[in-house]
């Protein structure tokens, strides 16, 4: 009995990532068909487009899952997504920006509204915490591509704001308007990026205990959980030993 409780255990983690993943690439097609629709559907004419394939690539999604979201774009099928982004706030009054891609705002909203009441937070109006955050480009790179002083180099080069290195990787941020421009002047020097997006950087933070942090996660989980959210970003900020608890 041992082993086959075991065995189920394994299936049943194995369709709970299987089931992740399936989402994220939901996800990601979405992202990928609606630049397509916006622009034009070559990647290389098309910035928003180049980044949301890259995205996916980073991701491990199949190429015919791509071109199929592409295709989907071009011959005018699918949803008609829009774009929307929720502003509240989490455990401990903790900043949540919710960016969503919906085909019905009064499902998304209600959705969301209720995420949020179940899980300890609250949903702000727009703009009540957007302004603890900057719109930013930010272009990642594995520990191999080089010392934190070549990748400084190179980031000045391209014209990024600056760089964060570590034994894990280099984090490159730039302006949001120049995340293109950069990201290809970073790859002509350094290859390709593992991951080249828009994010929202936090310019002010708040300090969350291990409770806290527990709820936060569970709010983030249960929002990303939802097939109309695209991303979660919070401003929390967490000793290591928090985050080695957790």
């Amino acid at each position: 009995m041992a082993g086959h409780s075991k065995w189920a255990n394994i299936q049943h983690r194995k369709g709970r990532q299987d089931a992740a993943r399936s989402k994220l690439f939901s996800k990601l097609s979405k992202e990928i068909t609606v630049a397509a629709k916006m622009g034009d559907p070559d990647p290389e004419k098309n910035p928003r487009l180049r980044l949301a394939v890259k995205e996916a690539k980073s991701q491990s999604m199949p190429k015919d899952n791509i071109d199929r979201a592409i295709k989907k774009a071009i011959g005018g099928e699918g949803e008609a997504y829009e774009e929307i982004r929720y502003e509240g706030y989490g455990p401990n009054g903790v900043a949540v920006i919710v960016e969503a891609m919906t085909d019905n705002r009064n499902r998304t909203a209600s959705t969301v509204r209720s995420t949020f009441t179940k899980n300890g937070g609250n949903l702000g109006e727009t703009g009540s915490v957007g302004f603890m955050f900057e719109r930013k480009g930010e272009v990642t790179y594995n520990a191999e591509a080089g010392d934190a002083d070549t990748i400084m180099m190179a980031a000045i080069e391209a014209g990024a704001e600056d760089v964060d290195s570590s034994e894990e990787g280099h984090v490159i941020i730039c302006a949001d308007t120049d995340l293109n421009e950069v990201s290809n002047a970073l790859e002509a020097e350094l290859g390709e990026s593992e991951t080249a997006k828009l994010i929202w950087q936090p310019t002010t933070t708040t300090e969350l205990g291990l409770e806290d942090m527990q709820k936060l996660m569970k709010l983030v989980d249960a929002l990303e959980d939802d097939e109309d959210v695209q991303r979660v970003t919070t401003n929390f900020e967490a000793s290591d030993e928090v985050m080695a608890q957790l």
